[in-house]
């Protein structure tokens, strides 16, 4: 006779049995303010500035009009802000514009949304317009091109860094220039302070660049931007779309615009850039491939009625959008203003994807934060909402290690500001490093980093220990 067939029934083991809660926990109502991101500005907002107050709601909508009434240069922002904006801050705006390496160029959509009556600690306005009683010092160590698209460029205008992915910069232009672009080496006329490198729309450069990723087969995604694909022909984006789907190794592309967030209005006015990218996205579902907009919302002042519209006309054509947002200082650099940011993107149907720290870029030392401060961030909004609708928090690592979460530091030291990183399935072996702003520093190390000899000491001593504790482990 088996084993199995001496047991009966009462020597089976018992099941656990879980005892009901002597009391049920019912959570309190919420506070109503926990309900304010589903509150989206509304109305003719854009008539309380003099210069637009004769703007209908039509003609606002209007791309066209919003590209050619934007704030290009000195002159024009000027003259659309005078009346609103008070003398001391014209004054301030106007020597700041020397001293920055991005040009200025900013929509009506976005001048409208600035609170004019403090536009000092406007979080749009830091984004876009430079004053010089707020600039700082550029720490020691930046570099123009610090996560070196340029060095990892095969052909002109393509870095392949990941093994499977590839970034396509096809153009040099945006419908806005943010004073905190990492690739102020590139976009935009030049300036007083950065001669630009030239990556102008030109079919014959991007056929380089075509051959190229047709000829490595690793290669499956490809993100087309610049510059920024809303400055992009309707034909080009179908074009581009079709020629990289059709190619046998891609899986994925991904147009990235900061313009879904600046000027909402081209999704409502401009049938023909919108069909195009539909089309592009059709022909993915066809060939079972990924179409999706990454775009680039900063604060959840950036986000309205306007907003919501655009995004429903993409949600209905089945378009993805994630967004991908910069950390910054004065800008949203709380855990209840980035909060509010995840809230509000999810009730637009745009996916949280990733939080930047902010890249070592040359003129806007004002708006970094340190690495700590990413990381308290993170900890205090995850939970807020669902897993899939809350952002990844990465350190783009200077020096092209790619993206790292940040809080995978090998070693961080918060004295000196210095935090190591590592790429193993980039770039093994090597050593990336982060510098939190000097101003968040002591007084002796932020002399330190004016020397050359302690600069390269500290450095030599962060990844000193960061090779120590790999060891270790």
């Amino acid at each position: 006779m088996s084993t199995a067939e001496n047991i009966t029934p009462e020597k089976l083991p018992k099941k656990a049995k879980a005892a009901p809660p002597k009391e049920r926990r019912q959570k309190p109502p919420v506070d109503p303010s926990v309900l304010a991101h589903r509150n989206l500005k509304d109305g003719e907002w854009w008539r309380e500035m003099p210069a637009f107050a004769d703007v209908d709601e039509e003609q606002f909508l209007d791309y066209i009009w919003q590209m050619r009434n934007s704030a290009y240069g000195e002159e024009k922002l000027v003259g659309l802000i005078e009346g609103v904006a008070p003398d001391d801050f014209i004054k301030d705006v106007q020597e700041g514009f020397s001293k920055v390496p991005m040009a200025v160029r900013v929509t009506p959509y976005l001048l409208s949304l600035i609170d004019w009556d403090n536009p000092w600690d406007d979080p749009i306005r830091r984004q876009f317009i430079p004053l010089a009683s707020q600039l700082k010092p550029d720490h020691p160590m930046l570099t123009l091109d610090s996560l070196h698209e340029q060095a990892d460029a095969p052909v002109e205008g393509l870095t392949h860094r990941y093994q499977d992915k590839a970034l396509f910069l096809v153009m040099d232009t945006c419908p806005v220039y943010c004073r905190f672009c990492t690739r102020s080496y590139a976009i935009g006329v030049d300036t007083d302070t950065v001669e630009k490198v030239k990556l102008r729309v030109d079919p014959k450069r991007w056929e380089k660049a075509f051959d190229y990723i047709e000829s490595r087969p690793e290669l499956e995604d490809i993100v087309i931007s610049g510059g920024d694909t809303y400055n992009l022909p309707y034909k080009h984006v179908k074009a581009i779309g079709e020629r990289l789907l059709r190619m046998d190794n891609i899986r994925r592309i991904r147009f990235a615009t900061k313009g879904l967030a600046v000027m909402p209005m081209k999704v409502l006015s401009d049938d023909k850039w919108l069909d195009a990218i539909t089309e592009v996205l059709m022909l993915g579902r066809q060939l079972h491939k990924e179409v999706c907009i990454h775009t680039h919302f900063n604060t959840p002042n950036e986000i309205t009625s306007i907003s919501k519209r655009a995004m429903d006309v993409l949600f209905e054509r089945g378009m993805t959008v994630r967004n991908q947002c910069v950390l910054q200082a004065g800008v949203n650099d709380s855990a209840e203003t980035m909060t509010e940011l995840t809230k509000k993107l999810s009730e637009i149907n745009v996916q949280p994807y990733y939080v930047y720290q902010h890249d070592m870029v040359q003129g806007v030392e004002d708006l970094r934060t340190t690495v700590q401060k990413n990381i308290e961030i993170e900890k205090n909004v995850r939970g807020v909402t669902a897993g899939f609708n809350t952002a990844c928090h990465v350190v783009d690592a200077p020096g092209g290690g790619g993206k790292r979460d940040v809080h995978s530091y090998e070693y961080y030291n918060r004295e000196t500001g210095v935090s190591v990183y590592t790429a193993p399935s980039v770039k093994p072996g090597e050593f990336f490093l982060y510098f939190d702003p000097l101003r968040e520093l002591s007084e002796e190390i932020q002399e330190a980093w004016q020397d050359p000899k302690k600069q390269k000491e500290m450095c030599d001593q962060a990844i000193a220990e960061a090779k120590a504790r790999k060891g270790a482990r």
